[in-house]
């Protein structure tokens, strides 16, 4: 499924909304069900059950916080809920690690690749919310795509339209 096939699919009840105009949130729903098929795959080892629950429940919690802060009144408020999606997030990206050994290298990249996308997108939110930076290291997150190191639109469009499946 590419992204422009699954977008084809999602209802107007959603795509109507303001909060559809948030790219974190469109990628979110996106990777969430891109999970569907990853969870489903992890469900018939019996050694990563566990692993296939905490995964398909973080890559919920990602939209779910960001659609929950988006409807904050306050600044504050939203920049808390966007908080537990970067949490969220990272959370997924480690669990999608943890599963390499099942999913295989090209779906495991690619999804840990539109897992980082989507952190670099939230890390620019967050300052705009807080009103200051968020108190972390400096750190390079670059995508590096099958096809070599790309530009940011350039990386995305690629993460969107080459969907590796389990």
């Amino acid at each position: 499924m590419k992204y422009q096939e699954w977008l084809a699919n999602v209802p107007e009840v959603i795509t109507e909304d303001k909060l559809w105009t948030v790219k974190a949130y469109r990628l979110a729903l996106f990777i969430a069900d891109l999970g569907w098929n990853d969870v489903t795959k992890l469900m018939n080892d019996r050694r990563t059950r566990s692993l296939a629950d905490q995964l398909y429940r973080s890559l919920g919690s990602i939209g779910a916080n960001l659609a929950e802060g988006y409807s904050r009144g306050s600044n504050k408020d939203r920049a808390r809920f966007y908080e537990y999606a970067l949490g969220s997030t990272r959370e997924s990206r480690d669990w999608y690690y943890k599963a390499r050994f099942i999913l295989g290298e090209t779906v495991t990249t690619h999804r840990l690749d539109t897992l980082t996308h989507v952190i670099r997108l939230l890390l620019t939110m967050l300052p705009q919310h807080r009103g200051y930076a968020m108190h972390e290291e400096e750190s390079n997150y670059h995508v590096v795509a099958q096809t070599g190191q790309l530009e940011d639109q350039d990386e995305l469009r690629i993460l969107l339209e080459h969907i590796p499946m389990p």
